[in-house]
């Protein structure tokens, strides 16, 4: 698992916990719809007394990783977005997918999406969306069990036997009737990734739509992020697949002029 731990947990910590994971418990209480919330909600969600909920809220205020509205609420200050925005490898990856995404973006006038793997979920780093696009449940910074989404197929694909032995350690988490929540069809459709070098997954996670992802790699050849797009869920899905692959190739070639990096985990030959 990747250590993250639910926003909302019941009863004060256990003495000793160290103060960092206090100050983590208090931004995780914040999700993608909560954005501003009380002092009192966020010492309930993250299991703090008030009084240290309190204490620790104006200590992170001060510093800026934390702001209040004119309201009372607290939200996450924007030292918090420049600190990450400095983060590598995520913003060289980002920087050379980004022309790419958007050509491929203005072509299928629907979803084009950067996701990296962490843990065993796929983060989304970037979005590109048109008005009235097909439903899409993924938006910038947020995370997805990797069997969900095309992205995350892509990555777990090119994981390591490690990585897949760690999600199948698991119930292999549904949405739609087409989802994979077989162990031996798991394996069988990975495979068959590293073969086609792509995942098309139809009705994965909605039933409306189609996701469809490939790799993106360094100049060593580790596949370090997956370029993928959501379309609607018929027959002109694989019309957009040709465009994907040719954008992941060119942002591929960009990323090869770059040095590589060691990562921990090898892909499966």
């Amino acid at each position: 698992m990747t250590g993250r731990r639910p926003a909302e947990r019941a009863g004060e910590p256990a003495a000793g916990e160290p103060l960092l994971r206090r100050f983590v418990r208090i931004f995780e209480a914040f999700t993608e719809k909560d954005t501003v919330l009380s002092v009192s909600e966020i010492a309930r969600r993250s299991g703090l007394h008030l009084a240290t909920a309190s204490r620790l809220i104006g200590q992170l205020v001060d510093e800026g990783l934390l702001a209040r509205d004119g309201d009372g609420g607290v939200q996450i200050g924007l030292r918090i977005w420049e600190l990450a925005a400095r983060a590598q490898p995520a913003l060289s990856l980002r920087d050379a997918a980004l022309p790419f995404m958007q050509v491929l973006h203005a072509g299928i006038a629907q979803h084009t999406q950067l996701g990296v793997l962490d843990g065993n979920e796929v983060v989304f780093l970037e979005r590109l969306s048109s008005p009235g696009a097909t439903v899409n449940f993924t938006r910038v910074a947020t995370r997805l069990p990797l069997t969900l989404s095309s992205s995350g197929l892509v990555l777990l694909a090119h994981g390591g036997s490690e990585l897949l032995a760690q999600v199948l350690a698991q119930p292999l988490p549904a949405r739609t009737a087409h989802s994979i929540a077989d162990p031996q069809k798991l394996r069988s459709f990975l495979d068959n990734v590293r073969r086609e070098g792509y995942a098309f997954c139809p009705g994965f996670l909605h039933e409306d739509t189609t996701g469809m992802a490939a790799p993106l790699r360094n100049r060593a050849g580790h596949v370090v992020g997956a370029l993928s797009i959501v379309v609607p869920n018929d027959h002109r899905a694989r019309s957009a697949l040709r465009p994907l692959l040719e954008s992941a190739h060119q942002a591929s070639a960009v990323l090869s002029a770059s040095p590589a990096r060691p990562r921990p985990n090898q892909e499966q030959s």
